[in-house]
């Protein structure tokens, strides 16, 4: 987990298939002069400041993926996610709740933590 420099930070599980790769092209190369010359419409391409203050973060793999998730989401249960609403997801209806800030598959009234 890396030390924030800048102000408030927000973080987020993408879920999505390929959701690591997707993200990562995204963002951009983490070098952020590489991104302004390789990819520059993307996120650190277009707003990153150095390559210590490039704007955003990714886990690289599915394991540190987990435990990036479970450092910032303590209460979230991967498998239990995974078990009762990642399948009502793939059928393509999705909600949103503002009041905890989470998207959920309608008729399980958004799991949040475990």
């Amino acid at each position: 987990i890396a030390q924030n420099l800048g102000g408030p930070i927000r973080a987020y599980i993408l879920a999505r298939k390929d959701a690591i790769q997707f993200w990562r092209t995204l963002m951009g190369p983490t070098r952020v002069f590489r991104a302004r010359h390789v990819a520059p419409d993307s996120i650190r391409g277009s707003f990153g400041l150095t390559d210590t203050r490039n704007t955003t973060h990714g886990s690289d793999s599915v394991v540190s993926a987990s435990r990036e998730i479970a450092a910032f989401f303590p209460d979230f249960s991967e498998q239990r996610w995974y078990e009762e609403e990642e399948p009502q997801l793939r059928c393509g209806l999705v909600c949103y709740s503002p009041e905890v800030g989470i998207h959920y598959a309608p008729g399980t009234g958004g799991l949040g933590p475990a």
